[in-house]
């Protein structure tokens, strides 16, 4: 009967500090330190002490929530500190505070490798922080010492004796597939989770700090109802609370029974929503583990009740860790990161090849749904990536100002030969140029274009067949800021200019040069005034 007041106290204490102090260390830190990397790379100095508070008392009071988030905000908000202190350039920043996240995760989890790839493949959805990657491994190796001095370099989880077979391949492809549609079902509970109790706050205007109770109030209904029910049902309230890591090691066991790791990812992904979607502090990479081990040991033990030859129970543990490993790596969009992890966290090499197959498939059918949605795209789409930009110049400067002018544009027509093309693209060093029929702007033929031509005998195409008609296009009144939000959303080198009223035909043309260069002569006239 104690539980629910031990819940509402922890997460009254959680409410009343997030919405005082530190209203970002709200909800799972790893998602705040990426949308500080993508914003000015400062992390405010109480944010580690308050998010270290916060997230003790989140977990250790019984809210379904993990210890990544907390350690890779706490990190990245010394990384932001020792840029303070040493007076970093903003890119340097950055850079300090991603190694932060690698640390970080890397040190809380045991697994150096697989935490400082972490950090460099976590800020995006399709690419790299490459520049992070150096640093990251540094502070990584130096973290993991440092707490392994005191606590042991043994792994996380102990693995009990594992085999698995070629044979099985097909198997853990249906995992695979398995943990894509729970990890959409994750991360769609999560944010309508977060959005039903921001609505109902709102619409009542009910305090805020009050937010984290009422998850906390029904996440203690739910479990005590759930131990009223029988036996199984008390082991599924108490394995969805908390970090849930010793459940998952008796998953290795084999000792969970199979009705509770059936509906163990449901109960898990209620119990985390509950706690996180209200504004508890923690992370969601623990919950995540869990609910993709309970698919995996669901998965194994029924396959092994099937046909004990094929999966024997040795088996069952193979398949708990592969489960881990592609639910959380799809639902991240880390695959990389998340299975070097993992693998470290359980000691175990041998489990690679069948983790690689099934965290492929889910990952290709989870796409571009993320349980970080402060990930962008690529390194395009950062505002780290934007340059030294001073986005008050840019727009100062409308695109007349910078672009070339349409007597200055070298054109082609459609009946030219690409060779033509090639030609001018060498002694220029140009990459795009506008193709004009009978006066009217009809496309674009870039590089790109002209490679895609087949290079076979007796093909002789022309401009027309390769170049870019459906094209996208700026106004001369637009902004320069207008101009460099569209080529880095579209990742695109160029764009032709045009008159609203008259779309077919090419006033001018403008490169991400033109802009580079009107921003450093308006930079220069403004030091001198």
């Amino acid at each position: 009967m104690l539980l629910l007041p031990i819940l509402c106290f922890g997460s009254l204490l959680t409410g009343i500090l997030i919405t005082r102090y530190a209203p970002e260390a709200e909800g799972h830190g790893t998602d705040a330190a990426i949308k500080a990397f993508h914003g000015d790379g400062r992390i405010r100095r109480r944010i580690p002490i308050l998010k270290a508070v916060t997230a003790i008392l989140t977990i250790s009071t019984g809210g379904s929530a993990g210890r990544e988030g907390p350690a890779a905000q706490i990190s990245a908000g010394f990384g932001s500190l020792v840029a303070d202190i040493l007076g970093l350039s903003p890119r340097e920043r950055r850079i300090a505070l991603t190694t932060g996240i690698g640390a970080g995760i890397g040190t809380i989890f045991k697994a150096p490798l697989g935490g400082a790839i972490l950090a460099a493949e976590v800020l995006y959805t399709q690419d790299f922080e490459s520049e992070a990657i150096i640093p990251s491994f540094l502070a990584s190796v130096i973290g993991y010492s440092i707490f392994g001095f005191f606590e042991g370099y043994s792994p996380i989880y102990a693995l009990t004796s594992q085999w698995w077979s070629i044979q099985q391949i097909p198997l853990f492809l249906l995992l695979g597939i398995l943990c894509a549609a729970f990890g959409r079902l994750y991360i769609s509970v999560f944010y309508k989770s977060r959005e039903c109790f921001a609505a109902v706050f709102k619409r009542y205007n009910l305090p805020l700090y009050l937010k984290p109770v009422s998850g906390a109030l029904l996440l203690g209904i739910f479990v005590i109802s759930l131990s009223f029910i029988s036996p199984e049902g008390e082991m599924l309230g108490l394995a969805g609370m908390g970090s849930s890591y010793g459940y998952t090691q008796l998953m290795f066991y084999s000792m969970v029974p199979l009705t509770v790791l059936l509906l163990l990812p449901f109960v898990k992904i209620i119990t985390t929503a509950l706690t996180l979607g209200s504004g508890g502090s923690g992370g969601v990479f623990a919950p995540g583990l869990t609910i993709g081990a309970a698919i995996g040991g669901a998965l194994g033990m029924s396959l092994n009740l099937l046909n004990p030859t094929f999966v024997p129970l040795e088996s069952v543990p193979v398949f708990v860790v592969v489960g881990m490993i592609s639910l959380f790596g799809a639902v991240a969009n880390a695959p990389i990161a998340v299975l070097i992890m993992v693998v470290e966290m359980v000691g175990s090499m041998s489990i690679l090849v069948p983790s690689m197959a099934a965290v492929a498939i889910s990952h290709l059918l989870t796409g571009e749904k993320t349980i970080f949605r402060e990930q962008v795209p690529t390194r395009a789409q950062s505002r780290a990536h934007r340059g030294e930009y001073d986005r008050n110049i840019l727009e100062r400067i409308l695109v007349r100002d910078a672009m070339i002018p349409r007597k200055s544009i070298i054109t082609f027509s459609p009946s030219d030969e690409p060779a033509k093309v090639l030609e001018t693209i060498g002694e220029t060093e140009h990459t795009g140029f506008p193709v004009i029929e009978e006066g009217r702007l009809v496309g674009i033929i870039t590089n790109q274009d002209v490679r895609t031509i087949p290079s076979m005998e007796g093909v002789y195409p022309t401009v027309r067949e390769t170049m870019t008609r459906d094209l996208s296009v700026i106004h001369p009144e637009d902004t320069l800021e207008d101009a460099l939000e569209f080529m880095i959303s579209n990742n695109f080198n160029h764009l032709p200019v045009v008159e609203k009223e008259s779309p077919d035909q090419l006033s001018g043309f403008l490169t991400r040069t033109d802009i580079m260069k009107a921003y450093a002569r308006s930079s220069f006239i403004a030091i001198r005034n």
